[in-house]
């Protein structure tokens, strides 16, 4: 006994001992007892004190911020690589992982520096066998030093301070997925996402304040525009097997993205997600034909618990892709094909949902973790609901996790863009669309949207007064003159070209104001006005 009891307490100080780092590989928070939050500077050193030594890491920059930030992000492979063409030589599925995208979110950017250092000098090197990580552990790079102590309430106070949610431009980026706008959505797409093409994008944030029974929750991207098979697999078995793992290994309690109100009732008996925009960075992946996961980690609990419930959901994320990437890359590319096969074979005759609403899935969530609350009344005999301190299990809890269409629109061959419209194919291109310019007249045959009515919104959202459109498609013949843009839709981005180009889009260029100068112009409110972009069925 004496003999196994030393060999036990060898084990433990000896694993304790390897888990010793030096003071320039520890995390702010670990340095001061969780109460503070890195700094935009702090981070840079830790990255570039975490490369020494390594052989399997390569800094690049998605580009630079309105205040002059680099943007940093760290390549991780074995061996090493450096370009996207190396990357897809390799035959690796590449992983994305994110933080910082909300900057009073602050557990993805200290999970993800964690996470350089175990990958690269702790035991965590096995996670490179199979395949390419590719970390941005502070992404809104701007607001990350703004620190106030009230910029998340829901965290109270851990930390103490943080910085902004928005960035230096007064925008959210996690709404900016459409419209980019932003000078961080646009180095993200066009020097990491279009270039890199990740096979899982991994969204790490920090939710507002729901009290439910989770360290942490999760979403995948919503397809409903899309294809269904990268969706089916993220759902079916990524998320379920992570959970699983991070619960078995961890004892910590995961379960799916969702929000209730104690003024419909109590107990809840449903929750409900975020919408299916692709505005959203994590929903526009299901719409390019790839993965992506949100992790929300649950905001009353202390940093430190915010912390360790992040670094296990990513950690067994990327111990499921090193596992399994080579199947989650023939699933997407299924998915691309049957994105390009329905166009070729059933453009003109098939319709896709252009705006959805929110329904519930068929299975409820027979056992939903969350904290209880006392029923009280008033004198006037008012009913109102008091937080307990215990989490208990409701049965049964309907999940409003699903979306059907309330408009649907023909998928057509491809659009035709006029060359007054130039812009308009130039965002595309930075989406990593295909756009082509005739060189000379064509004719084709197909739809044109007659507006009829045209509507912006009473309040802004995002600096915008978001616009939607009502009327009826026309059939009719189009003369493409030489210079104009044509997007033929068989190709990779098929859903995301017709989701951002379809008028009646809920999320498209019109309803972010790109035609709004054209419509006014054109006296939108007086007459019906023909929407510019016409989709074709055939080119003659």
């Amino acid at each position: 006994m004496k003999y196994l009891s030393f060999i036990l307490f060898t084990f433990l100080w000896a694993h304790s001992f390897a888990q010793q780092w030096p003071i320039e590989l520890m995390t702010k928070p670990e340095r001061t007892s969780y109460q503070e939050t890195s700094t935009y500077t702090e981070v840079m050193n830790f990255i570039s004190d975490v490369k020494k030594g390594s052989d399997n890491i390569t800094q690049i920059s998605m580009g630079k911020s309105l205040e002059g930030k680099e943007i940093p992000v760290l390549i991780l492979a074995n061996p090493k690589v450096s370009t996207p063409a190396e990357a897809k030589a390799s035959g690796k599925p590449i992983i994305y992982i994110q933080g910082n995208i909300h900057s009073g979110e602050v557990e993805g950017k200290e999970t993800i520096q964690i996470l350089l250092r175990e990958i690269l000098h702790g035991e965590k090197a096995h996670l490179l066998h199979n395949q390419i990580i590719l970390f941005a552990p502070i992404y809104n790079t701007d607001s990350n030093d703004k620190f106030g102590t009230d910029n998340r309430p829901s965290q109270e106070g851990s930390p103490i301070e943080t910085g902004l949610r928005q960035n230096s431009q007064g925008l959210d980026l996690n709404r900016d997925g459409i419209k980019m706008e932003a000078m961080e959505t646009n180095g993200l797409i066009q020097n990491i996402i279009v270039p890199w093409d990740p096979t899982l994008f991994v969204d790490l944030h920090t939710t507002n304040g729901t009290w439910h029974g989770y360290s942490l929750t999760w979403a995948p991207s919503y397809h409903y525009a899309g294809e269904k098979t990268p969706y089916d697999f993220t759902w079916d078995k990524l998320l379920p097997e992570v959970t699983n793992k991070v619960l078995e290994k961890n004892k910590i309690y995961l379960g799916p993205y969702g929000y209730y109100f104690t003024n419909q009732g109590w107990p809840a008996k449903s929750i409900a997600t975020y919408n299916h925009h692709p505005r959203y960075l994590v929903n526009q992946f299901g719409l390019r034909n790839r993965m992506a996961v949100l992790s929300e980690a649950f905001a009353h609990e202390r940093l430190y618990q915010r912390i360790n419930s992040t670094h296990a959901f990513a950690t067994e994320i990327l111990e499921f892709t090193n596992k399994h990437g080579k199947e989650m890359m023939a699933v997407n590319a299924k998915a691309e094909a049957s994105a390009i096969a329905l166009v070729k074979e059933q453009g003109g005759k098939v319709k896709k949902g252009v705006r959805f609403k929110m329904s519930p899935l068929e299975k409820p969530i027979e056992k939903y973790r969350t904290y209880d609350y006392y029923t009280v009344k008033d004198n006037d005999g008012k009913t109102s609901y008091l937080r307990a301190p215990n989490i208990i299990e409701l049965d049964n809890v309907v999940n409003y996790s699903a979306f059907e269409a309330t408009v649907e629109s023909t998928l057509p061959k491809g659009y035709i863009i006029p060359a007054e419209f130039e812009f308009i194919a130039k965002h595309l291109e930075k989406q990593g669309a295909t756009v082509t310019k005739l060189t000379k007249p064509v004719r084709a045959t197909g739809e044109t949207f007659l507006v009829k009515a045209y509507t912006l919104a009473d309040r802004e959202f995002e600096k915008h007064k978001m616009a939607t459109v009502e009327g009826d498609f026309v059939t009719e013949t189009f003369r493409a003159k030489k210079g104009d843009y044509l997007v033929d839709l068989a190709q990779p981005l098929a859903n995301l070209i017709f989701y951002m180009l379809e008028p009646q889009s809920d999320d498209g260029l019109v309803t972010w104001n790109f035609f709004d100068d054209y419509f006014e112009k054109n006296g939108v409110n007086k007459v019906p006005v023909k929407y510019p972009v016409f989709k074709y069925v055939e080119i003659k």
